[in-house]
């Protein structure tokens, strides 16, 4: 698997190398997702397993075997039919999609895709910053969040100690729910919706870090960028620009998302310019062309019922 010169071929391949860098602190390299390629050929975004191996095999992957407990043993051989039908047409399907790839002339397109797919900081991430990754934490101020911060740090932990996904150990609206209410008790700790069986005994554990929390002085607490909201000039403007996107991404055969996506639009309309559309392929393809447009050095106008890019002659 660490061998740099065989290709590892995985269909959505972040939580498989989040474990991997988990057990060994490295990545195996080079890689090949079967989804991100999907998308360069127009299979859609963020397609699954199942409905790729559906679309390119016209194989049927059974369900039956989805919500099986596989860290019981033995396995029968239903369940092992099973395990082996999520890696068995990972092999055909990299052949194939490199193949129309390589036809395309597009073979070289996904690279720095797969590259950061294994940068290393995409899974060592600052224990400090992982309260970034929580969802709903717009409704909650900075001391709030500092109680978050602590909570976030403790889930980490006992995430990896106990082996078990992070939401199975505290789900993030309970973290917010507690960073909400920050409680001083076992009683009113055990009143929050959702509240887990598992984690009953850390009940004392918990409390102290929120009292811990509570304590910093404002300055020190953590605070959240709020989202600049798009005035409906500007939400126009999106508007707009996504259809420029539409239309390459027809012409050239791919999904609209792997170009860029309607949030990159946004914060390209807001002054960023720190994007991955502009650089490689996207850059030629779309992201320069998408500058001219902001720029007014191309013109979108309607023709015949269609939409039409052309040169701003008076630019």
């Amino acid at each position: 698997l660490y061998q740099p010169n065989r290709v590892k071929v995985l269909h959505s391949a972040r939580q498989d190398l989040e474990i991997f860098f988990d057990l060994k602190g490295d990545l195996p390299k080079p890689i090949f997702d079967t989804q991100v390629a999907a998308t360069l050929l127009c299979y859609g975004d963020q397609l699954g397993y199942a409905n790729l191996v559906k679309a390119m095999m016209s194989k049927s992957l059974d369900k039956e075997h989805s919500r099986t407990d596989w860290s019981k043993r033995p396995l029968d051989e239903a369940q092992i039919h099973y395990a082996l039908n999520d890696v068995r047409y990972l092999i055909p399907i990299y052949r194939e999609q490199l193949k129309r790839l390589t036809e395309k002339g597009r073979e070289q397109w996904l690279q720095p895709d797969f590259e950061n797919l294994t940068d290393k900081s995409l899974y060592a991430p600052d224990p400090e910053h992982l309260w970034k990754r929580v969802k709903g934490t717009r409704i909650l101020k900075r001391g709030q969040l500092a109680v978050l911060q602590q909570l976030t740090i403790w889930r980490e932990q006992q995430a990896r100690e106990s082996n078990r996904p992070r939401k199975w150990v505290l789900p993030d609206d309970v973290l917010v729910d507690i960073a909400r209410r920050c409680p001083s008790s076992i009683e009113a700790l055990e009143k929050i919706r959702g509240w887990s069986n598992y984690i009953k005994k850390s009940s004392n554990e918990i409390l102290a870090l929120v009292k811990k929390a509570k304590a910093l002085p404002e300055s020190q607490c953590p605070i959240t960028e709020r989202p600049t909201h798009l005035t409906v000039e500007q939400d126009a403007l999106v508007d707009l620009l996504m259809s420029v996107v539409r239309i390459r991404a027809l012409e050239n055969d791919v999904t609209p998302a792997v170009l860029v996506t309607r949030k990159e639009i946004e914060s390209l309309v807001l002054g960023e310019r720190n994007l991955a559309v502009f650089t490689g392929w996207r850059q030629e393809l779309i992201g320069k062309e998408l500058l001219d447009c902001i720029n007014g050095k191309k013109l979108i106008t309607i023709k015949q019922h269609k939409i039409v890019i052309t040169d701003n002659i008076e630019s």
